[in-house]
């Protein structure tokens, strides 16, 4: 039976009709603004205090690399406790760390906006694995996969708005502007997930989380043995892990933007025109990931076949991407490269949490997400130190994309074989 496509009304109904998922979808928009403003102002302050990629690379790692570690305590927080007062907790944190970004930036404390940059993280590795897991609570089957592409399209928008203005508001307003309006999203976001009323079966016969509990990982060997009872999860917890090798990007676009493409008119001097070509380039990120989502949608409907096939599609659209970036002649090339690779990247990232979503128990939810998320940013945390280390030793960085790119093609055969895991499944 044919599956009806994902149309702009999908989405429409969605939103009007689905008050929790309304929430949370504002939640998402004005934190997320609030973060991509955030993004051009630490990494060009850092390019800044250090003159080197390698600061950047260091700095992604510290966004990211924490999440591994912290993963299991999240996923154990989040199938024990209230998911929903975990993210309020998580965003209510995060607004005083990043308004602490201000005192980081006036006394040029590196080391500071290292540590904080790493207390952040750890709020959003309790906070992301909560959100993934509410969303088939808030939404029935049939809305699922307009679910998570309206939020991965609403991502992409706020990178293209938020990247796009960052640039703008920094040199223009100055970075404390930029930390202010960071920090007052999350109290936003955190006001918007107070009002959510949904019921959290999860905690349907648990005893109250207790302190020693975070560090009793016997729900942990729980998650991993029933992870591993079905290969159709363990191949989906792995895709994220190939799209991390596209999470380069965070190395080779701010490098690009500073050093090949800069904006140059004669109103712009070179620290702002190298802000906007970094602004620039992070924008068609962002509008990447809203087709890619976009246009999957429309072709695959609710047809898990489809949504299989769709991940093989971002990895190859991802490579491709990179490819051309590694030759753009252009600025305008080189956006266009970003478009086509960010499209496929979020394309695969979609179709993945969809299936988990399917494929997954809700009493394992936070678990199996916090796994997702930590293959993701183990994976995410290599690339980045590789790319900033090869481009600090001399090796240009359109090269550093173009073995990105080549790279990429490995997971998409290896999505291939695995794909092989539900037509056994399904013969049986």
């Amino acid at each position: 039976m044919a599956s009806p496509p994902i149309t702009a009304g999908t989405y429409w109904r969605l939103v009007r009709f689905n008050r929790n998922y309304r929430r949370l979808w504002l939640a998402q928009i004005v934190s997320e603004i609030g973060d991509w403003l955030y993004v051009v102002a630490i990494y060009t302050l850092l390019l800044q205090l250090t003159g080197t990629a390698r600061s950047i690379a260091f700095a992604i790692i510290l966004q990211v690399l924490p999440q591994f570690f912290v993963a299991p305590a999240a996923g154990i927080v989040n199938d024990r406790a209230s998911r929903r007062r975990v993210m309020i907790a998580a965003d209510l944190a995060r607004a005083v760390i990043v308004l602490a970004m201000l005192v980081a930036a006036r006394t040029q404390l590196v080391a500071l906006i290292y540590v904080l940059l790493f207390l952040e993280t750890v709020m959003w590795a309790f906070f992301e694995p909560g959100r993934n897991a509410v969303v088939p609570n808030i939404a029935s089957s049939e809305e699922l996969v307009a679910a998570n592409a309206l939020s991965s399209m609403t991502w992409s928008l706020n990178l293209a708005l938020g990247a796009g203005l960052g640039g703008l508001v920094a040199a223009f307003f100055g970075r404390d502007t930029v930390f202010l309006l960071n920090s007052l999203s999350f109290v936003a976001s955190a006001w918007l997930l107070r009002g959510m009323r949904f019921e959290e079966h999860h905690l349907e016969g648990l005893k109250p989380l207790r302190a020693r509990d975070v560090v009793d990982f016997s729900p942990l060997r729980d998650g991993i043995r029933y992870v591993m009872g079905d290969r159709r999860l363990v191949a989906l917890l792995l895709v994220k892990a190939g799209l991390g090798i596209f999470a380069t990007n965070w190395v080779i676009l701010p490098v690009l933007g500073e050093r090949v493409f800069p904006v140059k008119t004669g109103a712009v001097d070179p620290r702002r025109g190298a802000m906007l070509g970094m602004s620039a380039l992070f924008a068609c990120r962002g509008i990447g990931a809203f087709l890619g989502p976009l246009l999957g949608g429309l072709w695959s409907g609710q047809n898990r076949e489809r949504l299989r096939t769709g991940i093989l599609f971002g990895f190859l659209l991802g490579a491709l991407g990179f490819a051309g970036l590694s030759v753009a002649p252009s600025l305008g090339l080189a956006m266009l490269a970003v478009v086509v690779a960010s499209s496929g990247n979020s394309l695969g990232w979609v179709f993945s949490t969809t299936l988990l979503q399917f494929h997954t128990e809700d009493r394992f939810r936070g678990r199996v997400f916090s796994a997702d998320c930590a293959f993701l940013v183990l994976s995410m945390s290599i690339a980045n130190f590789l790319a900033g280390q090869f481009v600090d030793w001399g090796v240009p960085v359109r090269t550093v994309a173009l073995w990105t790119g080549l790279l990429a093609l490995l997971p998409a055969a290896v999505w291939t074989f695995a794909m092989r895991a539900w037509t056994q499944r399904e013969n049986r």
